[in-house]
C-alpha cells in the first residue's frame, strides 16, 4: 500500500464500516469465534501438557538396597549416581521411612494389623530414589544402574541386580504412549482449526467484497490502479481481523481468569495452571494470526476483481 494511499484508505474503511456495519459486524464475529476457537484448543493444549508433565515428573526409579551396604557404600554410589546425565536428584529411603511410607498408602486399620503381625520387625529394604531430568530415559537409567558393577555390590538381590530396580515399566511405557498421542492429537486439531478459520474468514470477507464488486468495477473504469483499489479493502480486512483477534483474546483471558480457579478447587489432584508467558505468547499469536488471515484473504477474495 503506497504511502499517499493510507489517509484515502483509512477514510474509505471508516466510511465503509458506518455505512455497511452489519456486514462488518459478521466478519468481526465470524473472525472472533474461529479464533476464539483456536485459542481454547491451545490453552487447553497447554493445560494437557502441564498435566502431562505434572503426571511424567512423578516417574522415578527405584532402587532397593541390602541391609548389609554399609553408610560408604551407599553415600559413595548416591554420588556416582548423581554426576550421570539426566539425573534430577537421589535421595536415600532409609528402611524405617519405607515402612512409614508403607502404612500412608495402606488403610490404617490394614496397617495396624501388618505392623503387628511383623512383631517388631521391618523386612523392607532401604533404597535410592532417582528423580530424572527427562523421564522418557527412565528405562536407558534404569539400564544402567543393572549393568553397574557397583549396584551389584550394594543391591539386596546381588545374583540378579534388575530385581532391585523398579519403575514401573508397562505402566511408564503405556504413560508415555498416551501422552505421545495426545500432544500429536493436540497439535494436528490446532493447525486443522487454523485452516477451517482461514476458509471461514476468506468467505467472509469474500462475501463482503463481492457485496461492492460495483464499486470495484467503477474504480477500474475511471483508471485507479490496483494497488489504489486494493489498499482499503486489505486495510478493512486487516483491521476486521485484528478486532475479533482482540474481542477472542479478551474472552480467552476473562474465561481463563474464571474457570480455572474453580477447577483447581474442584480437582486438586491436578494442575490448571496456565503461566503469564503462556497466556502472552497466545495472545500474540492469535493477534498475528488474525492480522495475516485478514491481510491474506482480503488480498485472495480481491483476485476476481483485480488483474493482479
Amino acid at each position: 500500500m503506497a504511502p499517499s494511499n493510507i489517509g484515502y484508505s483509512f477514510r474509505e474503511v471508516g466510511q465503509h464500516f458506518r455505512r455497511n456495519w452489519t456486514t462488518v459486524l459478521g466478519a468481526v464475529v465470524t473472525i472472533f469465534l474461529s479464533l476464539f476457537i483456536i485459542g481454547v484448543f491451545v490453552l487447553a493444549s497447554a493445560l494437557i501438557n502441564n498435566m502431562i508433565g505434572s503426571v511424567e515428573n512423578e516417574v522415578t526409579i527405584q532402587a532397593f538396597l541390602s541391609d548389609s551396604a554399609t553408610e560408604d557404600q551407599v553415600q559413595a554410589y548416591i554420588q556416582k549416581v548423581r554426576g550421570w546425565d539426566n539425573v534430577e536428584s537421589v535421595e536415600l529411603r532409609t528402611k524405617d521411612e519405607a515402612l512409614e511410607q508403607y502404612q500412608n498408602q495402606m488403610s490404617n486399620r490394614n496397617a495396624s494389623d501388618a505392623i503387628t503381625a511383623l512383631d517388631g520387625e521391618n523386612p523392607l529394604p532401604a533404597s535410592l530414589v532417582i528423580k530424572l531430568d527427562d523421564p522418557q530415559q527412565v528405562e536407558a537409567t534404569a539400564s544402567k544402574i543393572i549393568d553397574d558393577s557397583d549396584f551389584s555390590q550394594i543391591c539386596d538381590s546381588k545374583d540378579n541386580p534388575s530385581a532391585d530396580v523398579n519403575y514401573g515399566r508397562e505402566t511408564v511405557e503405556k504413560l508415555f504412549s498416551v501422552t505421545t498421542y495426545i500432544r500429536i492429537a493436540a497439535i494436528v486439531l490446532v493447525a486443522l482449526l487454523t485452516f477451517v478459520a482461514f476458509v471461514f474468514i476468506n468467505n467472509t470477507i469474500r462475501l463482503a467484497i463481492t457485496a461492492r464488486r460495483r464499486e470495484i468495477g467503477i474504480m477500474r473504469l475511471v483508471g485507479a490502479s490496483n494497488s489504489f483499489i486494493r489498499g482499503p479493502f486489505l486495510l478493512e480486512g486487516t483491521l476486521e481481523a485484528i478486532i475479533g483477534a482482540l474481542l477472542a483474546i479478551v474472552v480467552l483471558i476473562a474465561g481463563v481468569n474464571a474457570l480455572l480457579p474453580k477447577l483447581a478447587s474442584s480437582m486438586q489432584f491436578l494442575s490448571f495452571a496456565i503461566s503469564t508467558k503462556t497466556m502472552v505468547a497466545t495472545s500474540a499469536a492469535l493477534l498475528v494470526l488474525g492480522a495475516v488471515i485478514g491481510l491474506f484473504g482480503s488480498a485472495i477474495a480481491m483476485r476476481r476483481y483485480l488483474k493482479v
